[in-house]
């Protein structure tokens, strides 16, 4: 069983030192992330860097640049970026298209107020859900939401917890209320966990065959100690 005790705090700093201080890697206006997150399939900070790089030599990321290039020349500036080329060139161009009609050029102002309208506005843009309209809304400096990386929101429920319950929801649930009541409502600290969180789950902490031996967390980690609540992934 995990030692009692150990906060949200330590393990933060524990994963500061053993990262180094993290910035994102991806756009931060809302309207180009929407855009960034269909430059690479299936979406990955690697793939959409790719995608994102392609498509700004290439074609430009200005809704005017995607609603006056073919289709052809989308789908061939995102092809670096992975799978479906020529699907997520449509959806570039839908994004692109209800952001010059919908929005203007001020689609941050519609974002702004309560955040459940916000959230409602991006999430009706392909591919968004719960997890990605907090990640835009934290990082576009908005919002101090307690948003939590869509691929690894395990991180925290295994420290805490054990293994992660199959649910997706109720995992990425628990892990919202863990940030909630052990990292500062403020932007700053919000930012940095979410960070450290995902960079923890992408290359120690995986879904399946977690590095625990290496990880700085396991003298604590009710995962490692062997805690069982759900899904089967095993610890090495």
């Amino acid at each position: 069983m995990a030692k009692a005790g150990i906060s949200v705090a330590e393990i933060l700093r524990r994963l500061e030192i053993f990262y180094g201080r993290q910035q994102p890697n991806w756009p931060t206006d809302p309207y180009l992330f929407l855009i960034w997150w269909h430059c690479g399939y299936p979406a990955s900070d690697r793939a959409c860097a790719k995608g994102w790089e392609s498509l700004n030599q290439s074609v430009g990321v200005d809704p005017t640049d995607i609603l006056s290039a073919t289709p052809a020349t989308l789908s061939m500036a995102l092809k670096p970026g992975g799978m479906v080329p020529e699907l997520r060139a449509l959806r570039l161009k839908e994004i692109a298209s209800r952001i010059k009609d919908e929005f203007g050029a001020d689609f941050g102002s519609a974002l702004v107020g309560p955040i459940a309208k916000a959230r409602k506005i991006l999430k009706s843009f392909p591919n968004i859900s719960d997890p990605g309209a907090d990640r835009i809304l934290l990082f576009a400096g908005m919002v101090p939401i307690a948003a939590i990386p869509s691929n690894c929101p395990y991180v925290l429920v295994r420290v805490f917890h054990g293994r992660e319950r199959e649910n997706y929801r109720v995992t990425y649930t628990e892990a919202q209320s863990f940030v909630s009541a052990g990292v500062p409502e403020n932007l700053e600290a919000r930012m940095r966990a979410y960070l450290l969180l995902k960079r923890h789950g992408q290359e120690v902490c995986k879904t399946k065959n977690p590095k625990c031996s290496t990880c700085p967390l396991s003298s604590d980690c009710a995962f490692f100690a062997g805690r069982n609540r759900g899904r089967g992934a095993s610890a090495q």
